[in-house]
């Protein structure tokens, strides 16, 4: 049970920092993030093994880290606002060819790196030929271009 207990635990730590983190950050995995992410698993399986290092005990943590993803996974889909609560909301950064300063301020993002998006989704050359640009849940940007 003391194994379920840290699982869960830790499920819940991780879940709340890489929210804080931000969605733009998870889309953006460098070679350095990745060798976080492989150091933050090192010092989890630390704290979720504690001093027994059986495969049952492993085991038990990986079917307990996967069934709290998935009922995460079914309140985000049966409840909205846990859902929104869990994965955020999709957010419009430039809408009918205006940016929204605010709101690419709140997520830290510029001009450039919504361009950069549109050229590599769309073969967009500059901001003007975008009518929307949205930041979905998942980090990614969605580019909706202009009609001629």
């Amino acid at each position: 049970m003391d194994a379920v207990l840290r699982a869960a635990a830790i499920y819940v730590a991780l879940l709340v920092i890489f929210r804080i983190s931000g969605k733009r950050t998870l889309a953006q995995v460098t070679t350095f993030d990745f060798a976080l992410l492989l150091i933050i698993s090192e010092a989890t399986q630390q704290a979720l093994l504690g001093e027994d290092f059986s495969i049952t005990v492993a085991l038990l943590v990986i079917v307990t880290l996967v069934a709290l993803d998935r009922l995460a996974d079914f309140l985000g889909w049966r409840f909205p606002r846990v859902g929104t609560a869990l994965d955020g909301t999709p957010v419009v950064l430039i809408e009918r060819g205006r940016m929204l300063e605010d709101r690419m301020r709140l997520h830290h993002l510029d001009a450039e790196q919504v361009l950069q998006e549109a050229r590599s989704s769309q073969g967009v050359r500059s901001l003007d030929e975008i009518d929307y640009a949205i930041l979905e849940r998942s980090g990614v940007i969605s580019v909706i271009l202009k009609k001629p």
